[in-house]
């Protein structure tokens, strides 16, 4: 007999059909058990009262037969949250990462941690509670003044995660709470001359790691702006190999020279059995020098790949002894490395601030994670979509 939709004979028999596939479902799932075999009458009574599509009288015997358990709301929304986590774990395992740009290595095309020094009286309406969190939100910059808690001894150490824990320590050996820094922050500079020269850091108002500060002085005040957040793809090369060109990520585990048990994230320069070497500031493979893919190209011709963006520096030597290994370093142009069956080579995008093969040697295939795919925040910048 046809029932008209949305009327309430409609609903008594959509509630009366989810009954009898429960009382189904039941049957089907304890049939096999001893304590509801043929001796036990109600599960006797509910194959009868289901063959006879009696909706009541399955809701009354299901109800006796599997009362309902306490907390039942909490436990299904605990059944929900496990799975939800579980699938989200898996995803992240098996397809998609997500991967903070800890350092400037990769500038242009990927911004990592860094600063913009502003002082307290030139922060706008944006900058206080609560509207810098809405511009935190969208554009990833949040506004900081750093002062001295306390009168004490001015100390940095690194993280990594593209910052200094910035400290003040008494002379009672008290420490200050940790206040977060980007690593550009702290300038360079030089003293002495001859054989003296040294170089040092400072902050922008000249405070050197070291130097004594007074309660409330000011450390530093600016913008905190958090590096990009990408996408890592994990199954592209499940199927394809790894190219020329790919941003890759890999794990440092293994590979001496680099802090282990972390991620960095490069270029791929290099594949297995070719030889690099650098010369006039371009990057040379097997003797000749790569133009494809486009992003290769920009780098070797000092392009722009972006108006917003400042021109790419080229390849570079690292130019230090102290990373002279022969075959698997470029310490100076003319070096050259031979890459073996299962090595990688990795060079960031901005070759003289970027710690990289040129002076820790190739990555074993058994380190790459995988190959990142997009920038998905901050919103509001240009590297915003997909990483070419």
């Amino acid at each position: 007999m046809f029932t008209l939709p949305f009327t309430k004979a409609a609903r008594e028999k959509k509630q009366q059909k989810v009954v009898l596939k429960a009382a189904r479902e039941f049957i089907y799932a304890h049939e096999d058990l001893p304590e509801f075999g043929a001796s036990n009458e109600q599960m006797t009574e509910l194959r009868a009262a289901l063959a006879a599509g009696n909706g009541e009288k399955c809701a009354e015997l299901l109800g006796a037969l599997d009362p309902p358990k306490s907390f039942q709301g909490c436990r299904e929304w605990l059944d929900i949250l496990v799975v939800s986590i579980s699938v989200a774990m898996a995803f992240r395992a098996y397809f998609y990462e997500p991967f903070n740009i800890p350092t400037g290595s990769m500038q242009p095309t990927l911004y990592g941690n860094h600063s913009e020094t502003i002082a307290p009286e030139q922060v706008s309406a944006w900058d206080t509670t609560p509207l810098k969190w809405g511009k935190w939100l969208m554009t990833g910059k949040m506004y900081e003044c750093f002062k001295a808690p306390f009168s004490g001894i001015l100390a940095f150490q690194p993280t990594n995660t593209g910052h200094y824990d910035m400290r003040v320590v008494d002379a009672m050996g008290k420490t200050s709470g940790s206040m977060l820094v980007p690593t550009d922050v702290l300038h360079p500079f030089e003293t002495g001359d001859g054989p003296y020269r040294r170089q040092g850091y400072a902050l922008p108002n000249g405070l050197r790691p070291g130097d004594r500060v007074e309660a409330g002085q000011l450390l530093w005040s600016g913008l905190v702006v958090t590096g990009d957040f990408l996408f890592v793809n994990r199954w592209l090369w499940n199927f394809r190999h790894p190219r020329r060109g790919d941003v890759m990520i890999f794990s440092t585990t293994g590979i001496e020279g680099l802090q282990q048990g972390t991620h960095y994230i490069k270029r791929m320069t290099g594949t297995p059995g070719e030889t690099l070497t650098i010369k006039g500031g371009h990057l040379l493979v097997d003797g000749k020098q790569p133009m494809e893919p486009l992003r290769i190209r920009q780098i070797q011709n000092h392009e722009k790949w972006h108006e917003k963006a400042y021109p790419f520096a080229g390849y570079r030597p690292n130019g230090d002894a102290r990373y002279n290994v022969p075959g698997r370093t470029i310490f100076v142009e003319g070096d050259e490395v031979k890459l073996g069956p299962d090595e990688y080579y990795a060079c960031g995008d901005n070759s003289p601030s970027s710690y990289d093969s040129r002076y820790w040697g190739p990555v074993p295939a058994r380190n790459l994670c995988g190959i990142a795919g997009g920038v998905f925040w901050p919103f509001f910048n240009h590297r915003w979509g997909p990483i070419k």
